[in-house]
């Protein structure tokens, strides 16, 4: 077995096969969209098998993203969670065959019950199909698995669907960044969504000195805030920035250091930022005028320096 051909031969049929998903998108696909944006419930997905996996990430990603969906295990559902389903939900049900024994029972439950069903079904002439009230083609020529057995491109092509699904519904909702930062308060994400300039601020590191600071005095304070630069202040606003850089250039250049001052080595009117953004807008400031240090303001006062490590050391990148 030649592996890499294996793997491009899996990559490349499941690849195809969301081509051809996305060309055979329908009417079917928007009137689904609509009749979950117009749901005064949630959306209950459920499955059996790899679907039933596959359910449970797209529930992940509908809540994440502003449509509240939870996911019902369709063996479990036969045997007490039913109770799950409300009214006015909309139930999501997802099988490649749409002809599982469970999906069988609990399709008719549902009808019964009354909610819109929406299958997701590879089989267009299965139980699923005929009996959904809109219907999502998930119709695959056959799996990457190469006996045509191991659900594969089958449960890709669910998978794809589902975000199509999710991001529709997001857009139609105007759902924002500060929209799904409140859905993601944790981890890098969360700390990317949430952490502001400020929060990266110490009050026991403000290096400034004044514009008639002694070469002594820049070094000094630089090696006491220990953020590799000091600000140049009038006592409020910011008038240049002296980095370490800085300070070896004008050394290669100078013998008698006595008679230098700070306004004679500082950038005047260096890069900022407000110490209410967010700490990605100062990464991505840095990275865009090549430097490490950016000096902080707030309400146009100096507040501090933010470092480029500060920045990386909160997993923000």
């Amino acid at each position: 077995m030649n592996i890499l051909e294996s793997a491009r031969n899996t990559l490349m049929a499941e690849s195809i096969a969301l081509t051809n998903l996305a060309r055979n998108l329908d009417s079917r696909f928007e009137k689904s969209v609509e009749v979950i944006l117009a749901c005064k419930g949630r959306v209950v997905i459920t499955g059996i098998g790899k679907s039933a996996i596959i359910g449970q990430k797209i529930a992940a990603t509908m809540n994440s993203t502003g449509t509240p969906a939870l996911f019902m295990h369709a063996a479990d559902a036969i045997h007490g969670d039913l109770g799950m389903v409300q009214k006015d939900d909309v139930v999501l049900c997802i099988s490649n065959s749409g002809n599982s024994p469970e999906i069988k029972v609990l399709v008719p439950l549902l009808k019964n019950m009354g909610n819109v069903l929406i299958g997701m079904a590879g089989n267009s002439g299965s139980l699923l199909a005929k009996e959904s009230d809109h219907v999502l083609d998930a119709t695959v020529e056959r799996e990457a698995c190469p006996h045509n057995l191991a659900p594969t491109t089958s449960t890709t092509a669910q998978l794809a669907l589902g975000d199509a699904l999710a991001v529709c519904l997001m857009q139609a909702r105007s759902f924002k960044p500060a929209d799904f930062a409140r859905y993601h308060p944790g981890g890098n994400i969360g700390k990317r969504l949430f952490t502001k300039v400020a929060d990266l601020l110490r009050p026991d590191q403000v290096p400034a000195v004044a514009a008639d600071a002694s070469v002594k005095e820049i070094i000094m304070e630089i090696s006491a805030k220990m953020l590799g630069a000091t600000a140049v202040t009038d006592g409020h606003a910011i008038l240049g920035i002296i980095t370490d850089g800085d300070l070896r250039r004008m050394l290669e250049k100078n013998e008698n250091l006595g008679h230098i001052k700070a306004s004679a080595v500082m950038t005047p009117n260096p890069k900022h930022i407000d110490a209410e953004a967010l700490a990605t807008e100062a990464l991505e400031l840095m990275e865009r005028h090549r430097i490490t240090q950016l000096p902080v303001l707030r309400s146009g006062q100096y507040a501090g320096i933010v470092h480029l490590h500060q920045i990386l050391k909160e997993g923000i990148f």
